[in-house]
């Protein structure tokens, strides 16, 4: 296998610099119709708030379902007319009032509630969904992947012959990328990195409807707010001009999958506590990156897995299925990164494989990249470099036959910080602690670590 001379960075990289940070966020609606939401749908948010809640302030709901006052009183003044709520207290100012049931509207409340218990952010049209994701694709950015951004993310390593304009291309055309190679190359690391080149933000909908259905999309977990170098810009931009509150400013997502996915992770599944169904990770990834790491450990075939993927991302859309064989169309817009420990001639057949985009291979690092990963996560450990056992280590590595990949620096440091804590003492680099690390490391060698050392002595 061809060493690589590629340094796994841990740290927290910037994003290259955005042309166009911002994306085209809807204009607030001014009214009901503007929303693109039926009335009914509405009145029952408004209901199952109140009902939860008691008595609620006009400004609370505009908070908990992210829409205008002015939609919230059309809303709210139907229905006063239909004996369903009330004005509970007005205070001097138009906005400054409460509002309550009725008898007749908490039975209506406790009827939606048996329904669909969903109470949060009202939602967007599928419609509205489709055409945010079509203005905000990755390949319909002007500014593009390029070398100095690979360089500038990945550190400005060198890979193997080739390898960053394999991956370069990949990213720039949109099509899929697997990364291959032994355990502990550092594939999931670069899949990673990789996803600190996806330019700018996107707008991101708490939730999207369907009929009566409601599908939660935005997760605070992987839909991340805007980096501190952009959160300014971001907060001028959204005072300029008044948006529609129900779409959240994130940077475009990374999902990060392995082997815990199954068949059933790719489709709508009912959240039945919360009351809607929970978008599948490659829907959530929509803008940005799905990484499906692990390849071939899933509960579902890695042939299965990529047949049941690669074709929604050819034609840019997904079908999902609702109750009462409902099939909805979803779009489908992200880099696919996968990374697999295994060969894969041994996962895919060769039609298949063809139809993956690009291959890399990540293996060993060369001895001067490795030296300088292990230095680096000296620094992120706090622990002083020491020149004459990192010679050593790389003795260790000679003398055994193994190569030099990119896990084993953090694993031995983080080993002789577990032993230096038990011990009751600081850690420190030396000889004695990087053998005891890499003994529990290697405990299944077949030549124990005390007579490794020997032999190299």
């Amino acid at each position: 296998m061809t060493e690589v001379d590629y340094s796994m960075s841990t740290d927290s990289a910037p994003r290259p610099a955005d042309a166009n940070l911002m994306p085209p966020l809807p204009p607030q609606p001014k009214s009901l119709r503007e929303t693109g939401l039926e009335r009914p749908l509405v009145v029952e948010l408004i209901a199952k708030l109140m009902f939860v809640g008691g008595k609620t302030h006009l400004s609370a709901l505009t908070t908990r379902l992210r829409l205008s006052i002015n939609v919230l009183r059309e809303v709210l003044d139907f229905m006063v007319m239909e004996q369903m709520a009330e004005v509970a207290w007005r205070g001097e100012s138009d906005i400054d009032v409460q509002y309550q049931l009725t008898s007749a509207g908490k039975q209506r409340a406790s009827a939606f509630l048996e329904r669909c218990a969903y109470i949060g952010a009202a939602p967007v049209t599928l419609e509205a969904y489709r055409a945010m994701v079509a203005r905000q694709s990755w390949l319909a950015q002007e500014q593009r992947v390029g070398s100095d951004d690979l360089a500038a993310v990945l550190g400005g390593a060198h890979a193997g012959p080739g390898m960053l304009d394999v991956v370069g291309a990949a990213l720039h055309s949109g099509r899929s990328l697997l990364l291959y190679g032994p355990p502990g190359s550092g594939k999931s690391t670069l899949a990673l990195q990789l996803g600190q080149l996806l330019h700018g933000l996107v707008a991101v909908p708490y939730a999207i409807v369907v009929g009566q259905d409601i599908i939660q999309l935005y997760d605070p977990a992987q839909h991340l707010p805007p980096a501190p170098q952009h959160v300014s810009h971001a907060r001028q931009a959204l005072e300029r001009r008044s948006t529609d509150i129900r779409w959240v400013l994130c940077q475009r997502p990374v999902i990060h999958v392995g082997a815990e996915l199954d068949a059933g992770m790719l489709e709508l599944r009912l959240d039945a506590s919360g009351g809607c169904y929970q978008a599948p990770p490659h829907v959530r990834a929509n803008n940005g990156m799905l990484i499906i790491d692990d390849l071939g450990r899933q509960r579902l075939g890695a042939q299965e897995l990529l047949t049941r993927l690669m074709q929604p991302l050819a034609r840019g859309s997904d079908q999902l299925g609702l109750p009462g064989g409902v099939q909805i169309s979803v779009p489908f817009d992200n880099a696919l990164v996968l990374a697999t420990n295994v060969p894969p001639g041994e996962l895919f057949d060769p039609a298949l494989l063809r139809r993956i985009g690009y291959k890399v291979q990540v293996g060993p690092l060369v001895e001067s990249a490795y030296r300088a990963l292990f230095r680096q996560q000296c620094r992120l450990a706090g622990m002083a470099i020491d020149e004459l056992t990192l010679n050593h280590l790389l003795q260790l590595h000679g003398a055994q036959g193994r190569p030099l990949l990119a896990s084993y620096p953090q694993e031995l440091l983080a080993r002789i910080g577990d032993f230096a804590g038990f011990a009751g003492c600081e850690a420190r680099l030396t000889v004695n602690a990087l053998e005891q690390a890499w003994s529990s490391l290697f405990a299944s060698c077949d030549m124990p670590a005390a007579s490794l050392c020997e032999r190299i002595a």
